[in-house]
């Protein structure tokens, strides 16, 4: 899925993926933000994986945040930078979330949400552990996926998006148990609370998890602070 969003729904399309959204949909956007700012501290130096066209991460801003959003496509990083306000501490960059060219306890927080562990197409335990390797003790990482009971207005946003030719017609019979599957290959799948906590022990990790919005699963660990940095 990594070179799906690379090739195909990046930039400006990506963008248009988000003004098809209803209320709903937005709500659930909204929700995320609101949480995710909720568990940040001032002055606290924040990487957030698949930061798309910077719609997350510039909302982080602020309260002495510096924010660097990662990603694998380049139309919609240079968007991210357009949009950054001139003197914002904030840096866009194109890289790999499960081989994070950063040095061990590089940040206080990482954040990947709107289901980004279920698509970046990558072993979901090594992006896992890369966050927390790159986080200071003490620091959390922050994971989301699509709630069960919002898979209604999850698949109504996505038939708005295959209507409109951002991705390939809706595969009908294979949309179900929380996939979306589309016949140019799209498929975006999701993680119920078990199979997080399940993820997260093949991490090596322990985490909070909690529903918000009846809309998003939020996983929330917290690098020990004892022992190496790493």
């Amino acid at each position: 899925m990594a070179g799906y969003y690379a090739g195909r729904l990046d930039g400006e399309r990506l963008d248009a993926c988000y003004a098809l959204a209803g209320a709903r949909v937005r709500q659930y956007l909204e929700a995320e933000i609101a949480h995710l700012r909720s568990r940040l501290a001032a002055g606290e130096r924040v990487l957030e994986l698949g930061c798309g066209t910077g719609r997350v991460a510039l909302q982080l801003l602020g309260e002495g945040r510096r924010v660097v959003g990662i990603d694998t496509a380049p139309a919609s990083l240079a968007l991210a930078a357009a949009r950054t306000p001139m003197g914002a501490a904030a840096s866009f960059l194109c890289m790999d979330a499960a081989h994070l060219a950063f040095a061990d306890a590089s940040f206080d927080a990482v954040a990947c949400v709107q289901n980004g562990v279920c698509a970046f197409g990558v072993d979901q335990a090594q992006l896992l552990r890369e966050a927390l390797r790159v986080l200071r003790r003490g620091g959390r990482a922050l994971f989301s996926t699509y709630s069960d009971s919002f898979w209604p207005q999850r698949l109504g946003w996505f038939e708005a998006q295959a209507a409109a030719g951002l991705l390939g017609p809706l595969d009908r019979a294979a949309c179900r148990d929380g996939f979306i599957v589309c016949a140019d290959g799209f498929r975006s799948g999701r993680l119920t609370p078990a199979a997080l906590a399940a993820l997260c022990a093949r991490a090596g990790a322990s985490g909070a998890i909690n529903e918000v919005d009846g809309s998003s699963v939020f996983c929330e660990l917290t690098k020990p602070r004892g022992g190496s940095s790493r």
